[in-house]
């Protein structure tokens, strides 16, 4: 509705000024595309590849960063629930512990006034799938990526953990990988979360608007961007 409405006001525009009609024309160009799973694929498949999954999994410890949660909101055995990309975080760390019998620690505190608090949630969560008391630790303060980094390498450093195995979607890794490692920590990289297939082909349905592909390329703008101050920090 919006692109047609700026072709709209570029149509009205050109029969009286035929500048600011291009400059329109250009933005809604943008725009159009931005919706487009032509292009959010794309840049956002750049940023899934830029880690694989390793072959061998070495670490002293497994770093789950967190993505979103609910509060109030009906679980199992309390209340809070992870948002969608936070739990399949969650799903391959556990099965990390299951692999390697490493303790895991999630990463992430309460984002909103009205969200959940994501590590506190996530360590309920792992107890109640099976993971000892004792082998799960939480990071809860933490509003942002580089927090999550500053504030797990304080807790791993108690322990003398250095090496820890960070489990994040794959579009965030690159900028995750960059945070951990400067704040000092040599962690080795385990993407999961994916949202886009390798082998992609082009179909006419990509050239629609859709509201999801517009959020996945507002996604990889903001993974781009903070990759870029990451590495400037």
């Amino acid at each position: 509705m919006f692109i047609l409405l700026l072709a709209g006001m570029t149509v009205w525009l050109w029969r009286r000024s035929r500048r600011p009609a291009l400059t329109l024309l250009g933005i809604t160009l943008l725009l159009y595309l931005s919706m487009t799973g032509l292009v959010s694929d794309r840049l956002i498949g750049r940023l899934e590849r830029a880690y694989e999954q390793p072959a061998t999994v070495k670490g002293d410890v497994i770093v789950i960063l967190g993505a979103g949660a609910t509060s109030g909101t009906p679980d199992l055995n309390g209340e809070g629930n992870l948002l969608g990309p936070a739990a399949n975080r969650l799903l391959t760390g556990l099965r990390l512990h299951r692999l390697t019998g490493l303790p895991i620690l999630f990463s992430g505190g309460q984002v909103f006034k009205d969200s959940g608090n994501e590590a506190d949630i996530a360590v309920r969560q792992l107890q109640a799938l099976g993971v000892p008391a004792d082998q799960t630790l939480a990071e809860n303060r933490s509003l942002n990526t580089e927090q999550n980094a500053v504030y797990t390498a304080e807790q791993l450093n108690e322990h003398g953990w250095r090496h820890p195995i960070l489990v994040t979607s794959a579009f965030h890794m690159a900028r995750a990988m960059t945070e951990f490692r400067n704040a000092g920590l040599d962690p080795l990289a385990f993407p999961t979360d994916y949202t886009v297939s390798r082998e992609t082909r082009f179909q006419a349905g990509k050239l629609v608007p859709s509201p999801n592909d517009m959020s996945k390329t507002g996604i990889a703008i903001k993974e781009y961007a903070g990759w870029l101050a990451a590495k400037l920090h």
